[in-house]
């Protein structure tokens, strides 16, 4: 069994990372590893072992059916700067291109404002309109919008997963999944295929986001949550950490005012965060940047009407895939439009131009 093959099977078991992690400093390599879960010297699941002995042959096989890699620590394609950690994962299932240089985090609370949906989506086109990647975890609420900010500016984003990377989690961000994918990002997740979107997997995730960032930017987050799980694994690691202050009697605000208090740096709106991580990543690169009014927008909520997936709003448009996916990142982000489930509506908040 080469080490390769070992430490796919072994990714296979869907371990707690840190059970890995000690695994394989009990037993010196994936293959011995491997060998003791088969043996039984090693106390699991019988669904574990079962995943485990699966000849790593056939999970590529596997992988390669639905269009997913997999890369150890240390092979080509593996980012340097998250291997460095002393708690990287051993592996990552990734689909389409992982940067290799670090990028942005902007991470917050599912439970967010409006205002905070807004200041996100702004912060991740900005982002992206500088040239950077940003990072973050695909959720709902404060991820999500900084994920459709980076989509309108035609940007690379980064989302990491708290499960398996063929599993849509939540289910009404599968499209804007596959938008990250359509503009040259990635979605990547140390848990194989089919692995569910259970509790505990969350909190060793936020190490990746805070790994694969030069900075961390928190939104908004209560006083526990990711978010600041997010913060204190990038503090550890020796990355910066950016807040956005808010309403001391908001609970959406008590975590970032918390930070700021402990050191974290504040910022305000887009510019001032744009400038404050220039300060780390050197000057921007700016992309073409998208218009602050789309012409856009009168034909496309008037082919909305009360709701449509992406594919009828395409066919009503007369609009290709790829226009498609920029137009809608592009009015998510603007607060034109907005996602309800599998469909598109008009945004009922006016948005600010």
């Amino acid at each position: 069994m080469s080490a390769e093959d070992a430490r796919l099977q072994l990714a296979y078991g869907g371990l707690h990372p840190d059970r890995v992690r000690d695994l394989m400093r009990e037993r010196g390599s994936a293959a011995a590893v491997v060998r003791a879960i088969g043996s039984g010297s090693v106390q699991t699941t019988d669904r574990v072992r079962a995943a485990v002995a699966v000849d790593a042959a056939v999970r590529r096989s596997e992988l390669q059916a639905i269009g997913v890699g997999f890369v150890g620590k240390g092979q080509s394609g593996y980012p340097e700067h998250l291997a460095e950690l002393p708690d990287a994962p051993d592996a990552l299932f990734v689909r389409g291109d992982l940067p290799m240089t670090p990028g942005v985090a902007v991470v917050g609370t599912r439970r967010c404002t409006t205002y905070g949906k807004r200041l996100a989506a702004a912060y991740g086109r900005a982002i992206g309109e500088a040239g950077w990647c940003l990072v973050s975890g695909l959720a709902r609420g404060i991820d999500g919008a900084a994920h459709e900010g980076t989509v309108a500016s035609g940007a690379k984003g980064v989302a990491v997963l708290g499960c398996g990377i063929d599993v849509a989690y939540p289910p009404e961000h599968a499209f804007l999944g596959r938008r990250l994918l359509d503009f040259g990002g990635a979605i990547v997740t140390e848990y194989p295929p089919g692995t569910p979107p259970e509790g505990w997997r969350f909190p060793p995730r936020n190490r990746i986001i805070s790994g694969l960032a030069a900075a961390v930017v928190v939104v908004e987050a209560g006083v526990k949550g990711g978010a600041l799980i997010t913060a204190g694994a990038a503090l550890i690691q020796g990355v910066p950490v950016f807040a956005v202050p808010g309403d001391v009697g908001r609970a959406s605000s008590q975590g970032t005012n918390l930070l700021i208090r402990d050191g974290a740096h504040p910022v305000l709106d887009a510019d001032d965060l744009i400038a404050e991580l220039e300060l780390i990543l050197g000057p921007v690169k700016r992309t073409a940047a998208a218009d602050s009014a789309p012409a856009e927008v009168g034909p496309v909520l008037a082919a909305l009407e009360d709701g449509a997936s992406p594919d009828e709003l395409a066919a009503r448009l007369g609009v290709g895939p790829v226009d498609l996916v920029r137009l809608i990142g592009k009015l998510i982000a603007g607060g034109w439009i907005a996602e309800e489930g599998d469909l598109l509506v008009p945004a009922a908040p006016a948005p600010v131009t």
